[in-house]
């Protein structure tokens, strides 16, 4: 399974965006893949996932299908997410 997190770094939410992937690394020993929605991968991962909102949260199997995704402000908890990056 994949986890990653599609955010702009230069906007008004990044800061909590970033407190997150700090905090979700800390207590479950995992990170969570990083887009940017304006680089050529992200926009394709937006295209690819239907995201036209940030941050969005996906939760990926194997095969790209998706298994949770979360979109916008607030963020998940931790144990959500924390569930699918094992």
């Amino acid at each position: 399974m994949r986890v990653l997190i599609i955010y702009r770094t230069e906007s008004d939410y990044a800061r909590r965006v970033f407190d997150y992937l700090r905090d979700f690394s800390r207590r479950t020993s995992h990170a969570i893949e990083e887009f940017d929605p304006d680089t050529r991968e992200g926009q394709s991962l937006c295209r690819t996932y239907d995201i036209v909102e940030y941050p969005t949260i996906l939760a990926l199997a194997d095969n790209g299908q998706v298994l949770g995704m979360w979109r916008g402000l607030p963020l998940p908890t931790i144990d959500e997410v924390g569930y699918y990056a094992r």
